[in-house]
């Protein structure tokens, strides 16, 4: 089968909100090798910026892997060894908390991959219906799915803590989910400070009316005006040209697919 290279639309921002001095979010757009990312990094005192820093400058480094496979591959190890330089930082600012969250999509030959830890978010808008791919590692999410509480229970929730992210653990969890993109499919890569904001419903109407960058920058000024609490990080990809005939297996396949 021959694979013909896809074409994107994309656009990205990223802003400190209107409550927070800082931006400690970081976003990577690498449309030439097929790699978008968002890290929301958490810390304070210039942490939490350089632990999101550390996460996408790691991805940068990725070359043009020869495969969808190789290019997987490439990016957990570039995400295990940006754990291991935040332990260090930690290590360095006498073992204070310092991580950061990790949402990174890949497309190559026809197929996605989504790798993350923590809750920033990956969403798929495909033929007018918006599905979160990733799941909050969150005590929330992990409370709803136990049935001790309901979604709507923790509408309003102050905190949340996130149960995973990058740098906290010397052996991180991440979780991996791979399936087809088809023309027109649009991926949203996005920090939390966007979703505090937006519900799904929203996020959707944005995507599919406007082209990538208009969308990013309609839902930023949104955020912003119904209060901008937290830093905002977006990634939207759109899926332009049609792909070649389906292969019988996935080139980023896993052993158990999602």
């Amino acid at each position: 089968m021959v694979h013909i290279p896809s074409s994107f639309d994309v656009g990205s921002v990223t802003h400190a909100g209107r409550v927070r001095a800082r931006n400690e979010d970081s976003c990577l757009v690498r449309t030439d090798v097929g790699l978008w990312a968002v890290a929301d990094g958490m810390g304070g005192h210039e942490a939490g910026d350089l632990a999101s820093r550390i996460v996408v400058e790691s991805l940068d480094a990725i070359g043009t892997p020869e495969s969808a496979a190789d290019l997987l591959a490439e990016c957990e190890e570039r995400l295990f060894s940006a754990n291991q330089q935040i332990l260090a930082l930690s290590h360095e600012r006498q073992g204070a908390t310092v991580g950061t969250t990790a949402a990174v999509l890949l497309v190559r030959d026809g197929y996605y991959a989504c790798i993350w830890a923590g809750d920033s978010r990956v969403y798929l808008i495909n033929r007018g219906r918006i599905n979160q791919v990733s799941h909050d590692h969150s005590e929330l999410e992990e409370l709803i799915a136990e049935g001790a509480l309901s979604r709507e229970d923790v509408k309003d929730w102050p905190n949340n803590a996130i149960t995973r992210a990058v740098g906290v653990a010397d052996d991180p969890e991440f979780e991996v989910v791979t399936g087809p993109a088809e023309p027109e499919d649009i991926f949203v890569i996005c920090s939390d400070g966007l979703t505090k904001h937006l519900q799904d419903d929203e996020i959707l109407q944005h995507a599919v009316t406007r082209r990538a960058q208009a969308a990013c920058d309609d839902m930023l000024a949104l955020a912003l005006d119904r209060g901008g609490l937290d830093n905002v990080t977006i990634v939207i990809v759109r899926l332009l040209t049609p792909r070649s005939s389906e292969p019988t297996r996935s080139p980023l396949n896993r052993e158990s697919q999602q």
